[in-house]
């Protein structure tokens, strides 16, 4: 018997040693990123490794308007030309609904004449994360705030320059922060 309990003992240790460091990795990949900071006036200021948020369904519900819950937290969609922000002129910048993080600004949005607002980048590259959607019978890249993972829109390869990207977004999911 103690043969039996040594070999499951070493082979229990073995495994440990192998997948400590991945689920490691893992775990920090997961549970922290990267965004850059801005301050209120829209100054971009530092890039910082912080808690990526996590709330309950339940947590969640309670901070959003129904309609921000099931876009942000169920991947819904808003109808075009519905939002707040479509249509918007005034000079500013987009945080985001669920956390505060900024995301876009009015420098780099522009009229795609979809009904939705639309951008050419992010404020940032580590403001957003990207995913392949393969709902509704088509493939599209879904846009989420990467500090919270609320779901945005999605982004598309027929934008204007410099970058070419249309990144599509539900009005509901942002906040319109203007320029002081």
């Amino acid at each position: 018997m103690s043969d039996t309990i040594d070999v499951s003992r070493r082979t229990f240790l073995i495994a440990c040693a192998i997948t400590t460091p991945t689920l490691f990795r893992r775990l920090l990949r997961e549970e922290f990123v990267t965004i850059v900071q801005f301050s209120a006036q829209g100054v971009r200021e530092k890039a910082e490794r912080v808690a990526k948020v996590v709330k309950t369904e339940a947590e969640w519900r309670k901070q959003l308007t129904p309609l921000a819950f099931e876009i942000t937290r169920q991947a819904g969609t808003e109808r075009p030309f519905s939002g707040e922000y479509w249509n918007l002129h005034e000079k500013g910048f987009f945080r985001c609904i669920c956390c505060d993080t900024a995301l876009f600004s009015t420098d780099a949005k522009f009229d795609s004449g979809t009904g939705w607002p639309s951008y050419w980048q992010p404020v940032a590259p580590e403001a957003v994360a990207s995913d392949d959607d393969t709902s509704h019978g088509m493939s599209r890249t879904e846009v989420h705030c990467a500090a919270c993972g609320g779901h945005l829109g999605h982004v598309f390869d027929d934008g204007p320059k410099p970058t070419g990207l249309r990144y599509c977004i539900n009005s509901v999911s942002l906040k319109f922060k203007p320029k002081p």
